[in-house]
């Protein structure tokens, strides 16, 4: 028989329906009497068939019609909300917010699955999973070691042996020895009172991400779950059934203690959940919704579920992954811009880099040269300018691979430390099944992605820093030789003024979030845990500062689109030519003042990276558009060496006598 859940007020009743043909009228009015049946005082109402009342849908929060037809406007298992009329939203009532998640009505049931084993995992692999592109399911070997872990402490347990967490107290009560009979209580204990977060949740693909990377480590087999509980979380994350996760409270350690103790709740049936299919409610109605029961847990499972740096860890892995898409999207950007300025390819030459040859230097210098050689790209801006009497550039073109090509290796390196926090395993006790005994130690500490993430936010934050220095030339009459703001009529038109305004507003935010979270400590758990990381709001601060980044750049992209226009007829090269008409598929010129924030919104959209197998993303960005050329480029250019030149470290061969070269 179809059921409904239906929330009015406080409550979540459920509805059975025999004939769906009946109205949505019809609906509200028994969710009423049932509400009004639980109720001493009848919940205020007197008289059911009286009360008005409109009827929406939990997702999306799309109001029902009352004469529309149950089966003509819902499915089996639907949840909506019955307001009352004089009441307000129901306090306890999450709404679905539209656009806020990629999860929502446009979500389909990926049929593709990733393999976790607790060793393979990366941090692209992590971020796809937030995106809703795989389900996930153990691998035999990982299967097997998690029965390995918990056969030893069901032993541990029978014999009534004393061990940290499995029958004893936490933190300050680990000498409290905890009877048997009550070791259930005490797993339920410690997640609910350890879920104590506050502040936002997490957004479904952040959520969607804590899961799959705590399935991850418990899949190593170090931990103690049970398969039966793994499997549970295993169907949770396949179904999308997502706790509310609040985004503070975590100190990074013990692990991300609240986060994921909230993580937990939902999965035992308690607090709020989201699913795509039915909005925000009751964590034990979504997942009754999905065929899915509440897990039970076993001793030592609660412990299991909340102590790691999951939460610091999986945000971790999404700021990486997106500081690295801007990261090689601002050399293109920036590339832009220098042809705007008619600056000189000649602080790119192959033989500079090989004498300081950081990867990420000559890395940035490479893709410099694969947008601008005018061997292989004509261009008919440089050949405009190339017997001025200019020698060199301001250091914002000059320098761009020694700024950004530190941000590159920085990027590198924070990624290995993430990749490597993905797939560790940061529980305690760690469960050592071929030792036969339980370990305690101090995985759970979050400095390792605390301190890396700390270092990717000053990093990418330096692109962000000079590309507002290049926008403020691009504005700049005195400097740029183009109308000032880029516009013409200036005066009556302010152009690209207050842009460059939010440009530097968001470097200088950037400033104070560069600040390091993990040089500070504050010891918790009267004094056990007496050192701890901070990590929660290292990972946090860094996605905004890489966001940030993403803004400010996709200023400098307008910017740079519109010079291009004041230099017409002439063209750029046949890349960079690719890179303004992406632009303009999505924001028109600025021939007159118009509303800006939606074309920096436009053109921002166009930085996010998506990766190839996300088949929801419909357009093209930057660096896709950019890309073909700058790898046919680097294949035509086979690396060699000549007498006395010292180009090991080149991508190419140095420039010859022949090359064109601008400001020769």
């Amino acid at each position: 028989m179809p059921c409904f859940t239906v929330h009015i007020r406080d409550e979540w009743l459920a509805v059975p329906c025999r004939d769906t043909t009946n109205t949505i009228r019809w609906l509200g009015q028994e969710a009423l009497k049932r509400y009004v049946k639980n109720k001493p005082d009848n919940g205020g109402i007197t008289a059911v068939k009286d009360t008005r009342f409109v009827v929406r849908r939990c997702q999306g929060l799309g109001l029902l019609d009352a004469d529309d037809t149950v089966e003509d406007v819902l499915e089996d298992n639907d949840f909506v909300e019955l307001a009352i009329e004089g009441d307000t939203m129901s306090p306890d009532f999450i709404p679905y917010e539209p656009g806020v998640s990629h999860l929502t009505a446009a979500y389909r049931e990926p049929a593709e699955y990733i393999s976790l084993d607790g060793n393979t995992l990366t941090s692209t692999d992590l971020v796809n999973l937030g995106r809703g592109l795989y389900k996930i399911k153990l691998t035999h070997e990982a299967e097997r070691k998690v029965v390995q872990a918990r056969e030893l402490l069901d032993t541990i347990v029978k014999e009534n042996k004393v061990v940290y967490g499995i029958t004893t107290g936490f933190g300050k009560f680990a000498r409290t020895v905890i009877p048997v009979s009550k070791l259930k209580e005490l797993q339920e204990n410690l997640v609910r009172s350890h879920s104590a977060g506050v502040g936002n949740p997490l957004s479904p693909e952040r959520t969607r991400m804590l899961l799959a990377l705590r399935i991850n480590v418990l899949a190593k087999g170090y931990s103690g779950i049970s398969l039966e509980t793994l499997h549970t979380m295993i169907q949770a994350f396949n179904a999308s059934c997502l706790s509310f996760v609040p985004e503070k409270g975590t100190v990074g350690a013990s692990g991300d203690l609240a986060p994921l103790s909230h993580l937990a709740l939902g999965l035992i049936g308690e607090g709020k959940m989201w699913s795509p299919k039915s909005g925000w409610a009751d964590a034990k109605y979504v997942l009754e919704a999905h065929g899915l029961k509440p897990i039970s847990l076993k001793p030592k499972e609660g412990l299991a579920l909340i102590n790691g740096t999951q939460m610091i860890t999986s945000l971790g892995a999404e700021a990486v992954e997106r500081a690295q898409a801007i990261a090689r999207q601002a050399d293109i950007i920036a590339a832009l811009t220098l042809e705007v300025l008619k600056g000189t390819t000649k602080a790119f030459d192959s033989d500079i880099h090989s004498l300081r040859p950081h990867p990420g230097q000559i890395e940035v210098a490479l893709r410099f040269r694969s947008l601008l050689d005018s061997d292989h790209h004509p261009s008919e801006i440089a050949e405009s300018h190339r017997f001025c009497d200019r020698v060199q550039d301001a250091y914002t073109m000059r320098c761009c691979p020694q700024v950004h090509g530190v941000t590159n290796d920085t990027i590198t390196f924070v990624q290995n430390i993430i990749n490597t926090e993905i797939n560790s395993a940061t529980d305690n006790p760690m469960v050592f099944a071929e030792r036969g005994e339980t370990i305690s130690g101090g995985n759970f500490h979050g400095e390792y992605p605390a301190k890396a993430l700390d270092f990717l936010a000053i990093a990418v934050h330096e692109l962000a820093s000079i590309s507002e220095r290049r926008t403020e030339r691009l504005c700049n009459p005195s400097l740029s030789e183009l109308p000032a703001f880029l516009v013409n009529e200036g005066g009556l038109n302010s152009g690209f003024m207050i842009a460059h305004c939010t440009a530097a507003a968001l470097v200088s935010e950037n400033k104070v979030l560069c600040h390091p979270s993990s040089v500070d400590s504050l010891s918790t758990s009267a004094a056990t845990e007496d050192h701890v990381s901070m990590g929660g709001w290292a990972a946090r601060k860094a996605l905004r500062v890489v966001e940030h980044v993403e803004q400010v750049l996709a200023i400098e992209l307008l910017a740079a689109c519109q010079g291009i226009e004041f230099l017409r007829p002439l063209r750029t090269t046949t890349p960079l030519e690719k890179v303004y008409d992406l632009v303009r598929s999505v924001v028109k010129p600025w021939i007159k003042d118009r509303f800006m924030s939606p074309d920096i919104e436009a053109v921002h959209r166009l930085l996010l990276d998506q990766k190839a197998s996300d088949k929801s993303f419909g357009g093209s960005n930057v660096w896709h558009v950019a890309k073909p050329y700058i790898d046919k480029y680097q294949t035509e250019y086979i690396p060699e060496s000549r007498p006395g030149s010292p180009t090991a470290f080149s991508l190419e061969p140095p420039a010859s006598p022949r090359k064109r070269v601008r400001h020769e």
